[in-house]
């Protein structure tokens, strides 16, 4: 269908029959929860950059773990001008992103011991490599930085007083990284196109990489999205090979400067093509089980992963929503073959993941249909089985016709209304407006709100809103009212016990003259009055976004990770959280309470 009404014509339509303040469809009723009044009460924060981290008022928020701290027993002191790889490898990472709570033990409600999975994204090469010129970084620091990514599983406690604390030496730390052995599992493995010289069989990898968001099972695993990994490869096949035209298309042409394929010729798509075939997945592990083999889970496609979110379906089919975190990228849905049981040995559900369908998102001014990736189908003749659909899962999904994206980031799905929500971050380069995508050039991002009919998360066609439309209101923004605050950027997000919603930010604007806006965490609820209006809780030091965002299951702990925290003007600006002269700035997880010990929002 092409979109042709004004989306300011549809949004007066559904104002003008639901009520001023709401961005919501006239098919979806105020449910009954709405009433509770989870009002946030908390006073918003000041809309500036700021040199440190900030929260809200009657609230503390302290640095839990940096990079360079110690994860695994044994692990050196941080020594930022001597790194090496063995003692990156049991450091915790550069540029912490997602975080997932794991309560001790597993199937309690603890919130006060449990276990944090937090990925290792990248690192930042000037503030790693510390001013050295490329000529002059050696292999050891270049296998140091591979180290320095990856996840990091960590035992954390908190004390009478409400702060948290990580345990040393807990039995369940560990660390994984690009050299971490993996197995394949689903449509991929085995196949020729991710067999290597290395591993001929296609069935083990090594490492991940480009960890950016996640998500938690209902079974007690934690799922890990590789983003970003076509920059960590150099070189490319000659055009004639048959990777070729593929590998372009997700970004690996031969001019890539990562230094990996230098040393670790893997690396090197002119020498081995297929591996990065390997990698652009959802991983799975059991944090619980430092021994256990993470599983490259390739039914849920290859792609740029931002995040998943998991749930069970009313007929116990399990379901995960995925989002393609790209210029045009998809949103994705995968629904399994076969049911899923409380009594299911983990092992037993993960292999839920490796059978089931695949989809991706097509929008039009009323519904949202899911568009099923399996040979075959229309638009997909070309491909000969489902493994060459997961391996080009960001070419099929186009040539199916699903709808191209405003970067969907993390995609949640509220534990109260059951209903998924989505982060567009951005899409500058969007020429068209359309239903899901209102605005060209648009700098700012916007979140969607997708609804399944009658909490059905398998049905083929789901209704959707625009919950918010970000930035200004010179950028057309569109908030809830009452909202005194400006956003920018959503990327990750989280919901409360109570089904508001939490959202991290990840702009350019925070140095933009014309139009400064702080990254950091707001909030807002998503039903009644109050519906997406928005409120400034946590504000992040400049230069850094905020990701990872995670409540204890209640609610008095709020878990937060600060990337890239490296930006600076003044000598002074450059090292948070230390500020100590020889230390650079780190990376940090960041724990937040209720002074009064409260939950978080009131």
């Amino acid at each position: 269908m092409i979109f042709r009404e004004p989306f300011k014509a549809i949004l007066s339509r559904r104002q003008a029959l639901l009520g001023a303040g709401a961005l919501a469809t006239a098919s979806v009723a105020p449910p009954a929860w709405a009433a509770r009044g989870n009002r946030l009460d908390f006073a918003d924060l000041p809309s500036v950059v700021i040199p440190d981290h900030a929260v809200a008022a009657g609230y503390d928020a302290h640095v839990l773990i940096r990079w360079g701290d110690a994860v695994e027993a044994g692990a050196p002191a941080f020594a930022p001008d001597a790194k090496t790889p063995d003692a990156q490898a049991r450091q915790f990472g550069m540029n912490n992103d997602f975080i997932g709570f794991f309560p001790i033990p597993w199937r309690s409600n603890n919130s006060a011991h449990g276990l944090l999975t937090v990925n290792h994204e990248y690192a930042s090469t000037k503030v790693f490599y510390a001013g050295k010129a490329p000529e002059t970084i050696t292999e050891t620091d270049v296998r140091a930085e591979m180290a320095s990514l990856g996840l990091s599983v960590i035992e954390v406690r908190r004390d009478r007083d409400g702060r948290w604390s990580v345990v040393d030496g807990g039995r369940y730390a560990r660390r994984v990284t690009p050299m971490t052995p993996m197995r394949i599992s689903g449509p991929v493995a085995g196949h020729a196109r991710v067999m290597t010289g290395a591993d001929p069989s296609g069935l083990t990898v090594l490492g991940t990489i480009s960890n950016c968001a996640g998500g938690k099972t209902p079974w007690g695993t934690v799922i890990t999205a590789e983003e970003n990994f076509h920059n960590m490869f150099r070189g490319a096949p000659p055009k004639e090979h048959p990777e070729s035209a593929a590998l372009a298309a997700y970004g690996i042409k031969g001019d890539g400067k990562s230094l990996w394929g230098k040393y670790e010729t893997r690396f090197d798509a002119s020498i081995e093509p297929n591996e990065a075939n390997r990698f652009g997945y959802m991983v799975e592990f059991d944090p619980y089980d430092p021994a256990s083999m993470p599983v490259k889970r390739t039914h849920l496609g290859r792609f740029r992963h931002e995040a998943a979110s998991v749930v069970i379906a009313p007929d116990g089919r399990v379901v995960a929503y995925l989002g393609e975190d790209r210029v045009n990228g998809g949103i994705f849905r995968f629904v399994s073959k076969n049911k899923y049981s409380a009594a299911m040995s983990k092992a037993e559900a993960g292999a839920l993941l490796d059978e089931g369908e695949l989809s991706v998102a097509r929008f039009d001014a009323t519904s949202l249909t899911w568009l099923p990736l399996v040979a075959g189908q229309k638009g997909l003749e070309r491909y000969a089985s489902l493994a060459d659909i997961m391996i080009e899962t960001q070419i099929a999904a186009e040539l199916a016709g699903g709808t191209p994206m405003d970067r969907p980031e993390d995609m949640e799905v509220n534990p109260v209304n059951g209903f998924v929500y989505v982060n567009l971050t951005r899409g500058e380069a969007r020429e068209t407006a359309d239903p899901a995508n209102p605005r060209t050039k648009n700098k700012d991002g916007h979140i969607l709100e997708i609804i399944p009919p009658a909490g059905d998360h398998t049905a083929a066609v789901f209704s959707w809103n625009v919950l918010m439309l970000c930035g200004t209101a010179a950028t057309g923004a569109q908030y809830g009212l009452g909202t005194r605050t400006v956003m920018s950027g959503p990327d990750n997000m989280a919901f409360d016990p109570k089904g508001r919603l939490w959202i991290a930010t990840d702009n350019d604007r925070w140095d933009d003259p014309k139009m400064t806006i702080p990254n950091g965490l707001f909030a807002c609820e998503v039903d009644g009055v109050r519906r997406a209006r928005v409120k400034f809780f946590y504000n992040v030091p400049s230069g850094a976004e905020l990701c990872g965002p995670e409540f204890t299951p209640d609610g008095r702990t709020l878990f937060v990770a600060v990337q890239h925290p490296d930006w600076s003007k003044t000598p002074e600006q450059g090292n948070w959280p230390d500020w100590k002269p020889g230390l650079p700035p780190r990376a940090s997880v960041v724990a937040i309470v209720r002074k009064d010990g409260g939950p978080i929002g009131g």
